[in-house]
């Protein structure tokens, strides 16, 4: 399930308490701070399948909290209201029947306001027990305030999804200048080789699918010094990119003439044949320094094949990101503006989620914790790809160099992007 810190004494006990009483305020009240400008109706519509009104978002990480540390370690707790298990469970088969995920839309009740009253709630059940729970249910706090960071930036995605529907293309919030920065040129950083270890150990919080940590055997390659950015992008679509096979896998050629795609997400032309871009801020003027993002693991691949590069296998990025420092770069601190930006490309962290070409798969001697939470990664580890780093809608410090990120080769409404890698003569 996690790796933690075990506590061995009463004081280190109660530090762990403190710190988690303090942190649960921070991630709680930044949830609320993202929805704070949208309405009820905002907070309601679901705008595909894939993705989730901002409403469930505020729920279903309060039902987590209510349901795994609640009711299973809090002696006589008694459930805010009895229907919210059915509607705000996600995919737990180990908690029963659950309202489908492609109807979450159709849940105009409870309100906005209600789940509010229900997060408060959760909220004050929690601040209570903490001083008197176990380590085991305390674990279960730090799972819960990693799950909540996970979705406040599928929140941030899924809202810009919702907003990307309506033509009068309204933004969360007002934008801010985005300055002129040079991209940095591209060059190119050579990896550790021979054996190298992978993943995470020690001390610490993980998800489960990060571990255990194992060896892996590295060629001699190298990684660009940044993602890929938008006019180096923009020239991929200028040489016909989009309608070129050749650098295209099947199964990507196959989607993009059946979705009609000529340009990332979110991309549009203006009159003048300039592109725009919309984002969180609004509609913008292509920045051409800054990341290029929302694009799927077929056009990373794409774009690496034009280029005379490849993606990088998640072993190689980690073992360069094991020396960065995981909480650098452009992250989610607070609500407001969320947007790539030029003046943080070099960052290994932050700005985009970082596609690989490894699939998303166990490491060796992956064991699934007992119990509903161990679905949480697990029975997710086939079709998918694995994407390292962070974005600029990822709270700063919730990820580690060890951390998996992963997502189907089509989808490309989270902030994703690409850094190329490509080997060394031996």
């Amino acid at each position: 399930m996690i790796i933690a810190s075990a506590t061995s004494s009463p004081a280190r006990a109660a530090s762990r308490e403190a710190d988690l009483a303090h942190r649960f305020t921070q991630v709680r009240t930044l949830t609320l701070d993202l929805v704070a400008p949208l309405s009820d109706a905002d907070a309601t519509v679901q705008s595909m399948d894939d993705a989730s009104p901002a409403k469930w978002h505020l729920a279903h990480s309060s039902w987590f909290f209510e349901t795994f540390v609640l009711r299973d370690h809090v002696v006589g707790y008694e459930p805010f209201d009895a229907d919210y298990a059915f509607l705000f469970n996600s995919y737990y088969e180990a908690e029963g029947a659950r309202h489908a995920r492609p109807r979450r839309g159709m849940l105009t009740r409870p309100s906005l306001d209600d789940i509010r009253a229900y997060r408060a709630h959760v909220d004050a059940a929690v601040q209570v027990a903490l001083p008197g729970l176990s380590n085991d249910a305390l674990d279960l706090v730090e799972l819960g305030l990693n799950h909540e960071q996970q979705h406040q930036e599928l929140l941030l995605t899924d809202i810009l999804h919702l907003f990307a529907q309506n033509p009068l293309h309204p933004a969360v919030w007002p934008a801010v200048p985005l300055g002129s920065v040079e991209a940095a040129p591209l060059e190119w950083i050579e990896g550790p080789t021979g054996q190298v270890e992978i993943g995470h150990a020690g001390k610490g919080f993980a998800f489960d699918c990060e571990g255990p940590r194992h060896a892996v055997l590295l060629t001699p390659y190298a990684l660009a010094n940044r993602p890929v950015n938008n006019a180096e992008w923009a020239a991929f679509i200028a040489d016909g990119g989009y309608s070129d096979p050749r650098h295209w896998l099947s199964d990507g050629w196959a989607w993009v003439k059946a979705e009609g795609i000529t340009a990332p997400l979110y991309w549009q032309q203006d009159d003048d044949g300039g592109w725009m871009q919309f984002g969180l801020d609004g509609l913008r003027a292509l920045d051409p320094a800054a990341p290029v993002t929302h694009i799927s693991l077929y056009e990373a691949d794409a774009y690496a094949s034009w280029a005379s590069a490849r993606l990088p296998t998640e072993q190689e990025w980690e073992a360069i990101a094991a020396a960065h420092d995981p909480a650098s770069g452009n992250q989610l601190d607070r609500a407001g503006p969320v947007r790539p930006r030029a003046d943080a490309a070099s960052a290994m962290f932050g700005n985009v989620w970082q596609w690989t070409g490894s699939a998303y798969r166990p490491y060796p001697g992956f064991r699934a914790a007992e119990g509903a939470v161990g679905e949480y990664n697990g029975k997710f580890m086939s079709g998918q790809f694995v994407l390292r780093g962070s974005s600029c809608a990822t709270p700063r410090g919730s990820v580690r160099p060890s951390y998996r990120n992963f997502f189907y080769p089509h989808q490309r409404w989270q902030f994703t992007g690409l850094r190329l890698a490509r080997d060394l003569r031996q």
